[in-house]
């Protein structure tokens, strides 16, 4: 399905599902939030990575109108829909200070997957070594929106999520993904433990020459 979508281009990604809180200051950005607040329509973000435009980025809904300040800035909260491509790109729109153009809607599919436990086992082990709170749970629809962002991934590695079709290969990336973190900052944890020891008195066996 197509349809017509201003577009905010940002440096990040953004996942269905997922809240984002936005200050906005630029008078193209404040027409294109108005417009949306009055008219009760949706909005693009666009992932905008190295100078370009890839071409995947997520419906965006305003959900609440926090903050409006005297000289026009607002603070918005808002939240991501689904994913779309890119058409085509218009730059700014006709008659507009903003950017749009017609986007793809990609379907969501299903958004469970047999991965789930095994992905949930690395993020247990990773949350252990870092020292945090376990804030998901592993039966969640679309478990792997719910933990890109705090996996140490990219932007360019979160933006190729942001493209993969189903819930089993965002999983499997991720998966992919941790069975290479994990080995490296296991090692710095024992590094660091290394670390904390040195200056201590230390119970030395005797060697025997």
């Amino acid at each position: 399905m197509e349809k017509t979508l201003s577009l905010f281009p940002l440096n990040l990604i953004v996942y269905p599902g997922e809240d984002l809180n936005l200050h906005i200051f630029e008078p193209r950005y404040r027409q294109l939030i108005n417009e949306c607040l009055e008219e009760e329509r949706t909005f693009g973000i666009p992932a905008f990575i190295n100078n370009k435009l890839p071409g995947y980025g997520t419906e965006m809904h305003v959900t609440t109108l926090h903050k409006r300040y005297p000289d026009g800035r607002m603070d918005i909260k808002s939240k991501g829909l689904g994913v779309f491509r890119l058409v085509n790109f218009e730059n700014p729109m006709a008659g507009k200070l903003y950017a749009g153009g017609e986007v793809e809607l990609v379907e969501p599919g299903d958004g469970f997957s047999a991965h789930a436990s095994a992905l949930a086992e690395r993020l247990k082990r990773l949350y252990t070594l870092l020292q945090l709170d376990i804030d998901y749970s592993p039966t969640v629809k679309n478990l792997s929106y719910k933990v890109a962002h705090k996996v140490g991934l990219s932007v360019e590695q979160e933006y190729e999520l942001l493209t993969l079709d189903t819930e089993a290969e965002r999983q499997l990336f991720l998966i992919q993904h941790l069975n290479t973190v994990l080995p490296v900052v296991s090692d710095m944890e024992r590094t660091k433990d290394r670390i904390r020891m040195n200056g201590h008195f230390k119970n030395l066996d005797p060697l025997n020459f």
